[in-house]
C-alpha cells in the first residue's frame, strides 16, 4: 500500500452568506466614521474599503462571528479583523457622551433611574418629596468621621 501526503479533498475554504439584519445608515454611519479616522491619520489604503469593513465588524459584534471564519471568507488575516474591531469600537466610543454628562442631562429631565447596559434591577422606591429631604438633611447630623491621615 503506498501512502500519499496529498489531501483528497480540494483544500479551498469554503465561504457562505448570511443576512445581517442592519439598516443601510448604520453601515454607513460606520464606514464614514473610518473614512474621516483613515484621513485624519492619512492612512494610504486598507485591505477592504471602509463599507466593507464596517459590515466585517458589524457581523463580529452582532452575530458574535469568529474572527478567524471572517477573515478567511475576506482573505484577510485574523489580525486584521481583530484591528478594524478595536479600531471600530474606539472610533464609536468617542462618539458617546460621558457618563457624568449624560447623568445630569437625564438627571435635568427627571429621570430616576438610568439602564447604562441594559439589565433591568428591580428596585423598592418610595416616592414622594419627604424621603428626599430626609436624605439632604440626614449627612448633616451624621457625626463627623476621622481623617485617615
Amino acid at each position: 500500500m503506498t501512502r500519499t501526503h496529498e489531501r483528497a479533498e480540494d483544500t479551498c475554504p469554503l465561504v457562505y452568506q448570511c443576512r445581517l439584519p442592519l439598516s443601510t445608515s448604520t453601515v454607513n454611519h460606520l464606514a464614514d466614521l473610518l473614512r474621516r479616522h483613515l484621513k485624519a491619520i492619512r492612512s494610504r489604503w486598507r485591505a477592504l474599503p471602509p463599507g466593507r469593513i464596517a459590515v466585517i465588524v458589524l457581523a463580529v459584534l452582532r452575530h458574535d462571528q469568529r474572527l478567524a471564519d471572517l477573515a478567511g471568507g475576506n482573505n484577510v488575516s485574523e489580525s486584521t479583523v481583530r484591528r478594524w474591531r478595536d479600531e471600530l469600537i474606539g472610533l464609536l466610543a468617542t462618539q458617546a457622551p460621558r457618563l457624568d454628562r449624560a447623568l445630569k442631562k437625564i438627571a435635568k429631565r427627571g429621570g430616576e433611574v438610568v439602564l447604562i447596559d441594559g439589565t433591568l434591577i428591580p428596585t423598592q422606591r418610595r416616592t414622594g418629596s419627604r424621603p428626599a429631604e430626609l436624605l439632604r438633611q440626614a449627612p448633616q447630623s451624621w457625626p463627623a468621621l476621622p481623617h485617615p491621615d
